[in-house]
């Protein structure tokens, strides 16, 4: 289907609004609580088509889930053994997340399977979470370059490993120690910088053993997950965009309600405030074991910066809209160490260089990042490439745009953000879709 979003120029983000829940989170919950022994009961899921994607994946391995029922699920475990031959090919949707866990849970099952996505999906890389699996002793093979599907052989006797990840990711760490659940020893993955540490933290929640030292963590095999009650809290990323938003908007002044502020992902909230944001954490709290907290953001002006290197991999999934800020920011904003970008559901850095210039914002990308000089920009019409985050991002930038901002190839925003038109309109967004 092809959605198309206008948004005129001008206006500001008011009210108290709550985004929809955490994707990341959202996907672990139904993994780790279909592998649990018992009943485990999830609120706040986010009903979005990836994590949909997920719950299907579960009920064609035999695991049976009630819901999803406005964010209420049900999920009767099956335990780390009792998952059962899916009749079909997986299909994971646009849903990256999915596919990178999934592989390290499924090379430890006794029986073949079949991992495959969208178009979009299809072109992601998986070398990188097949190659480190494949030396625990997995049988993983990808399409041509890397790619999916992935066909996954059945019945092979895992073992632990010490994996230095070569680049920080929070997706191949997941499906390392997904993967060590079934290995005999231990597993360690050590990161060169702090990523989200959602699986970590959820293993825990379910009672499964996990130690942590600096940089690297650890889980071994043979242990028992417990069925749980988990809570998800609102998505820091989708936040981020009316963060931003109302940052840039003068006027503005948003609070965003129950927001996840877990250490790993809060990238984004000290890049703005770095940038001079007026950004308030409040009414901090614990829900699921994860730390929320309502966060208040008012229009401000802000200024460029040189984004600290390891500030990237704690806000990788928030720099589109990120380069929107830096769009609205007097001087010159630098990001490196982000050449993750290039590899998510489109290439980041050189679509959304090519969206800013169309705008006429100087937008210069690099291997790893971009250099955005901020000032006046026009509208225009750009091209999402079917990526919900990019699509989201220059939605936000029209509130500052001199004329309307047309926004092509938009259907992936139900990925991540459903309702997104409806929750932006409502805080004074003037979107429409075509």
């Amino acid at each position: 289907m092809s959605v198309t979003y206008q948004v005129e120029a001008g206006g500001a983000l008011t009210g108290r609004i709550r985004v929809p829940s955490d994707k990341s989170i959202s996907h672990r919950s139904i993994m780790l609580a279909s592998l649990a022994e018992g009943v485990s009961h999830i609120t706040g899921f986010l009903e979005g088509e990836d994590t949909v994607a997920t719950m299907n994946v579960f009920r064609a391995l035999g695991v049976r889930i009630e819901g999803s029922r406005q964010g209420n699920v049900t999920v009767h475990g099956v335990g780390l053994r009792g998952l059962e031959a899916p009749p079909r090919v997986l299909d994971c949707g646009n849903a990256g997340t999915a596919m990178r866990l999934l592989a390290g849970l499924l090379a430890g099952q006794a029986f073949d399977s079949e991992l495959t996505g969208d178009d979009s999906l299809r072109q992601r890389p998986m070398k990188r979470v097949a190659e480190p699996l494949n030396a625990m002793g997995a049988h993983i093979e990808t399409a041509q370059g890397g790619r999916p599907p992935l066909r996954i052989r059945g019945a092979r006797q895992l073992r632990g490993i010490d994996y230095a990840l070569p680049v920080a990711s929070a997706q191949v760490k997941s499906a390392l120690l997904l993967a060590g659940l079934y290995a005999s020893g231990r597993t360690r993955v050590t990161e060169p910088a702090p990523t989200r540490d959602h699986t970590e933290r959820m293993l825990q929640a379910f009672g499964y053993a996990v130690e942590k030292s600096g940089s690297t963590v650890c889980v071994r095999g043979g242990g028992t997950l417990r069925a749980t009650a988990i809570e998800i809290t609102a998505d820091t990323s989708s936040a981020a965009f009316f963060m931003v938003g109302a940052s840039i908007a003068p006027g503005s002044d948003v609070t965003l309600e129950h927001v996840g502020i877990n250490p790993t992902r809060t990238g984004v909230i000290e890049i703005l405030r770095l940038m001079g944001a007026d950004l308030q954490v409040l009414n901090e709290r614990t829900a699921g074991g994860e730390p929320v907290a309502d966060i208040r953001v008012r229009g401000t002006e802000l200024r460029g910066i040189q984004v600290p290197r390891e500030l990237a991999p704690l806000a990788i999934d928030e720099f589109p809209v990120l380069f929107i800020a830096a769009a609205n920011a007097t001087g010159k904003t630098v990001v490196t160490g982000a050449e993750e970008l290039r590899v998510k559901e489109s290439d980041r850095i050189q679509v959304m260089a090519d969206g800013l210039q169309v705008l006429g914002v100087q937008a210069e990308p690099t291997p790893d990042g971009m250099r955005i000089t901020g000032g006046p920009y026009r509208g225009g019409v750009v091209n999402s490439h079917g990526d919900h985050r990019v699509a989201m991002a220059f939605a936000m930038a029209a509130l500052r745009a001199s004329s309307a901002i047309t926004i092509t190839d938009c259907a992936n925003v139900a990925t991540s953000f459903p309702g997104f038109v409806e929750l932006a309109r409502s805080a004074g967004l003037k979107i429409t879709v075509a």
